[in-house]
């Protein structure tokens, strides 16, 4: 096997190496201040914690491990984490939790951006470990790679200082919405707090949602890391549970992007997108009228693909409408049955993190407008 390089950019240009989560001993944690913001009101997930029945775990690995096989066969190389036991309770100086989570959605922990591997400072007290999954691969990248760059984030204190207290207590969805649209979120400006799974690279520009799992702070500290880069904060109004970008906001080639109906970005923020010949589609509605049993994420999981080359996508099997949608925006499209993972972490991009895509770092917006801009 080819020593390791490490290099990727965007979200499409060609896929050559990736990362692929595994659902072993994965953990419904227990609520915390952080995870309540995750939890729909009526979700079947409410006042439960502990492991996710061994039948689920196992139907998880076998579409896991079909989505490396896919991306094996065409010759696309795929690494696995290695799982640890979270099923066992964790504490710091600051703060304890009474399990941890799973490492089944690599995209929320690992942040790729040309050479550099940055390990995300999380919200989540049940996660603040789950770097260690990945410890191993990051150990042979570093030994293979002499250009690879290993990054930690600093590291988050999590103490009461960083979330609202009490932001939850008997909330509706439209005063969810309101604090939402108000940019009022249970995470507070006290450290940076970021999930990878929020940033959309993008060549030189990174845009990142400011949600209820990163926070502006963070994004001013990927300004001061990245300073070859312009930061970009982006919102959309109509999303209660904002984390997460990538069920929203999904680029699928130079020009093109494919939007929430339901969560599309704020109009003054667009304005970037159409100074620069951008097309923002809106998606095709889920073809699934309810998420799996015991699963964090909506319906619009439909749209977290994964996408390998200009041309070509990967589709969840049963999500009919987007890929039929992505067949008329030119996209060649492979179906796969994914849903039993969904409950795990997410969708097929949320599965994957990327290590090495082909392209260089290119500029796609030279006509800076609008004011999403961090930092001029």
């Amino acid at each position: 096997m080819k020593n390791t390089t490490v290099s990727s950019w965007n979200e499409f240009d060609p896929l050559k190496h990736v990362i692929v989560g595994r659902a072993d001993h994965t953990c419904i944690p227990p609520s915390e201040l952080a995870t309540e913001a995750k939890v729909p009101e009526d979700s079947d997930m409410r006042g439960m914690w502990g492991p996710r029945p061994l039948e689920t775990v196992e139907k998880a690995n076998i579409q896991l491990d079909s989505l490396a096989s896919l991306l094996e066969n065409r010759g696309i190389r795929v690494d696995r984490p290695t799982p640890i036991q979270w099923n066992q309770a964790v504490s710091t100086p600051d703060f304890s939790a009474g399990s941890m989570f799973g490492c089944m959605p690599p995209r929320d922990v690992l942040l790729t951006i040309g050479s550099e591997i940055l390990m995300a400072p999380m919200s989540f007290r049940c996660r603040y470990f789950e770097y260690l999954a990945y410890h191993p691969l990051m150990q042979q990248y570093f030994d293979e790679d002499p250009n690879f760059r290993w990054e930690q984030a600093p590291r988050p204190r999590l103490t009461d200082e960083s979330y609202q207290s009490g932001y939850f207590d008997e909330i509706t969805i439209e005063e969810r919405l309101k604090r939402t649209a108000e940019l009022n979120f249970v995470t507070t400006e006290h450290e940076p707090l970021f999930d990878a799974a929020d940033v959309c690279r993008l060549g030189k520009d990174l845009f990142c949602q400011h949600g209820l799992t990163t926070n502006r702070r963070a994004m001013e500290w990927l300004q001061r890391h990245f300073p070859d880069h312009r930061v970009h904060a982006v919102n959309f109004p109509g999303d209660p549970y904002p984390i997460h970008i990538d069920a929203t906001f999904v680029p699928l080639r130079p020009g093109l992007i494919i939007n929430n109906p339901n969560r599309k970005l704020a109009d003054e923020q667009i304005k970037i997108f159409t100074a620069n010949d951008w097309q923002i589609v809106d998606a095709a509605l889920p073809s699934n009228d309810t998420p799996p049993p015991l699963c964090y994420s909506s319906v619009w999981l439909s749209m977290n693909c994964l996408v390998l080359d200009h041309n070509t996508v990967i589709v969840e099997a049963s999500e009919t409408t987007q890929m039929e949608q992505m067949d008329k925006l030119g996209m060649n499209v492979l179906p796969l049955a994914f849903r039993d993972a969904y409950p795990f972490g997410g969708g097929l991009h949320c599965a994957t993190a990327d290590v090495f895509r082909e392209g260089v770092c290119e500029d796609y917006f030279p006509n800076q407008v609008g004011s999403t801009m961090i930092r001029s």
